[in-house]
Parts: C-alpha cells; structure tokens; sequence
C-alpha cells in the first residue's frame, strides 16, 4: 500500500486529507485491542464528500489511518493545544480517552512509522504546494477534516457545522479566511465558528506561510452534516451530502478565485 496518493491539478487550490484512509499493517492491527481496531476515529468519507468539488484542485491523500501515525501532528510530538485533552502523534487513545493499543508503539516503532508513513505524506504535500506555487505565484491549502459533533473528552455540548481553523488568522491572508467564514454564515441551517475548539492542525499551521505565498486553512465539520449517523457504520448520507456539498463547491470555487489576489510578499 502506497502511504500516499496524489492527483495533480491546475489550479491553485490543493485538498489535504490526512485522516481519511483505513490502512493500518497487519504487524500494527495485530498490537491493537478490540476498541483500536473500530478506527472510529477516522474522517469517514471525507474523500468522498469532496470529490469533483473543484475539478482543477489538486488532491493529497493520506492512505493509512491516523492511529498507525497521525499526519495532522508535529512529527516531534509537541501538542497542538497544551492543556488541552488531545491525540498524539501515535494516538494513545480514542477520541473518548479510551485506551486503544493491546501492546503501545515503542519509541523505535514510532520512529518506524515516521519514516514509512508520516514523512512520505508530507514530503508529497510539499512538493505539490510547491509546483502549484510555480504555477500560480501562489498555493492555497485547504485541509479537510471532519469529527462527531459531540466528544466530551475533546470539548463541551455540541461542534459547530463548520469549523474554520487559521490559527487566529497567522496561516493566511485575511480574505481567505472572511471568504469562507461569510459563506459558512450563509449556509442556511448550519452553524459555524472561526478558530474555536479547532484552529488548525500542525499541517495548517506548518505549511500557512501568507507572506510566502502558501496560505493554509482547516475546515473541521461535524460528521452529523453528512452521515445517517455519527457511530458505526458510518454510513454515508446522500441526502445531507447533496445540501453540504454546494456550500463547500462555493468555498474551494471562491478561494481559487483569490489566487490572483494572494502572492507573497518575499
């Protein structure tokens, strides 16, 4: 299995998804327990969910799933949000704070995994925001997410619709994020945040260099927007899909459209 799976486009807009894939190595299911091996934690269909939105857009795809190693993480551990409860760069947990591994990853088996897995992802993700950057004077990474909207380990009530992350507007250039947070407020029948609970994972905040030209911007949705069901088996939901996806086409669409607007300034 290859860790990563590119489709070039032409335009400006290159799609991130690092927690889609389901991948996990026999030698790795193997040291699972019985909740590990549920990869409840996976963006379900996240791929799926944005298919042919933007038909130029350049794809990134993480194929392993994010308990073998987590691509949304610094590879040297640090956490996103210290203080906060969070997953690791090898999770230890669930998304609940329930333990997942039968036998945990040793540091070596990390450094393993940060070789075959998280570097190789990263490594294509460079160098696509780096041809697009030739392309079009620019690059614009939109990291797609998604997560149940009700976590209480992670965070309080119920997630927004749409989670905007920018880390507080440092990943790009101001009208990137106003576009895609006037057209989340738009959304008739979804709710929206900027730079709440999530801000960003360590891809945004690693590769949004706006005076660089490379402009970075997370959108978490909850999975109750286009699932039946937020638990197993994590249905896709035509219906939701089909009302969310126009919402998101606007987004990429309007984004593209800024490219002429966002070269750097060195």
């Amino acid at each position: 299995m290859n860790p990563v799976s590119v489709t070039q486009g032409s335009g400006p807009v290159v799609l991130g998804l690092p927690h889609t894939g389901t991948f996990v190595p026999d030698a790795i299911m193997a040291t699972l327990n019985e909740n590990g091996r549920k990869l409840a934690d996976t963006d379900w269909h996240i791929d799926r969910l944005y298919a042919g939105l933007l038909p130029d857009a350049t794809t990134v795809t993480a194929n392993f799933h994010r308990y073998v190693i987590d691509a949304n993480r610094d590879p040297q551990g640090e956490s996103l949000y210290p203080g906060q409860n969070t997953t690791s760069l090898v999770p230890l947990t669930d998304f609940d704070g329930a333990a997942i591994w039968a036998e945990p990853p040793t540091a070596t088996d990390i450094d393993t995994r940060r070789a075959a897995f998280h570097a190789p992802y990263h490594a294509a993700l460079e160098a696509e925001l780096k041809r697009v950057h030739a392309l079009h004077g620019c690059a614009i990474l939109y990291d797609c997410h998604s997560i149940r909207s009700r976590i209480p380990f992670l965070f309080e009530g119920t997630l927004p619709d749409f989670n905007i992350g920018t880390n507080q507007g440092r990943t790009c250039a101001p009208a990137v994020e106003q576009s895609a947070r006037q057209i989340c407020e738009r959304a008739a029948d979804y709710s929206s945040t900027s730079n709440g609970r999530f801000k960003g994972g360590w891809t945004t905040r690693h590769y949004g260099q706006p005076a660089q030209g490379v402009h970075a911007i997370q959108i978490e949705l909850a999975q109750s927007t286009y699932l039946q069901d937020e638990a197993a088996p994590w249905a896709y939901d035509e219906t939701k899909a089909a009302k969310l996806r126009p919402h998101l086409a606007e987004i990429l669409t309007t984004l593209a459209d800024l490219a002429p607007t966002l070269g750097g300034t060195s």
